[in-house]
């Protein structure tokens, strides 16, 4: 009875308490790439809590299921956790944690679906607006895509195949490096996979709407992508060159004027790259990594803590 209680109450402090630390930091913005290595960990820590709750209340709940689970387990182990002496309120924990855990899922299928239908609505209409040339298959689409337009813009577009398209505008506009740095940003967040980040965080948000830590992690997540893509471009273009990239691409956006629009980043993204704060140091970093590994370490060291007991 005590270790899913102690795994339910981990997972209720993790979801609360995680968040509110992540958003107090000053260090996020130095280190967007360990800080989205530490909002996944803290996800992980609360979905691993309620998964092992569910099957140590179902365990509890149904002989067969703790049959097939403690299949290998010595006799001992399976006392040392009281499962048969549970009252009528696991089979009720269980089926509300099941119902979590279907609902997460659909929520993740959901997601999948509509971005793939958006994905195929935006390579449609990629295929009407990008001139065919000679000898080229309409078919077969390049992984750079020139699109005719007078909007600067530039975006990667995911799937099979990956596709960056940049607009005849921002060709225009942006001068050789700093074209070179808006590429080697798109190409960043394609190397780091952030469309699936992006799509977890907004399908766990949106079928967990008052659940802190899933909807911290949809508006971190979003935010700490595009830093982390910026530095992978001022690395090999310079934080200046990124920087007039950024003002290139989005200053006829209105974000730069009296009256941004409320959800612009761009502005503070540009300061971040000329006036950068001091990166952690090498032992911080190795520190805040180990620690973020230790998260979701603790609810299996609880679950698995009075089998190891009892065998030793």
């Amino acid at each position: 009875m005590t270790v899913p209680i102690v795994l339910l109450l981990l997972g209720g402090l993790f979801a609360a308490a995680g968040p509110r630390l992540l958003s107090r930091a000053q260090w996020p913005e130095r280190e967007p790439v360990l800080a989205l290595w530490v909002w996944q960990c803290v996800v992980a820590a609360v979905l691993l809590c309620c998964v092992l709750a569910m099957a140590l209340t179902a365990s509890a709940a149904w002989g067969g299921v703790r049959r097939h689970l403690f299949a290998f387990a010595p006799s001992g182990v399976v006392d040392a956790y009281g499962l048969p002496h549970q009252g009528p309120w696991a089979a009720v924990v269980t089926v509300f944690l099941a119902f979590g855990g279907a609902w997460t899922a659909a929520m993740l299928t959901r997601e999948v679906r509509t971005v793939r239908a958006e994905r195929r609505r935006r390579r449609a209409e990629l295929l009407d607006g990008v001139p065919v040339l000679p000898g080229e298959d309409r078919g077969r689409g390049g992984r750079l895509v020139v699109l005719e337009s007078e909007r600067v813009d530039a975006w990667w577009l995911p799937g099979t195949p990956r596709q960056l398209v940049i607009t005849t505008a921002a060709l225009r506009r942006l001068e050789g490096r700093q074209l070179g740095a808006l590429l080697a940003h798109e190409q960043g967040h394609a190397r780091a996979r952030h469309d699936w980040l992006l799509n977890c965080a907004s399908a766990l948000a949106a079928g967990f709407p008052q659940v802190p830590v899933f909807a911290g992690f949809r508006k971190q997540v979003h935010r700490l992508v595009e830093l982390a893509a910026d530095d992978a471009a001022s690395v090999r273009f310079g934080r200046l060159t990124t920087a007039l990239a950024l003002v290139g691409l989005n200053e006829d956006r209105g974000v730069f004027g009296h009256c941004p629009v409320p959800t612009a980043q761009v502005p503070r993204r540009v300061h971040r790259l000329l006036d950068p704060a001091p990166r952690l140091s090498p032992l911080h970093r190795l520190r805040v990594t180990a620690t973020a590994m230790l998260v979701p370490a603790v609810p299996l060291l609880v679950t698995f803590g009075p089998g190891l007991s009892a065998l030793s």
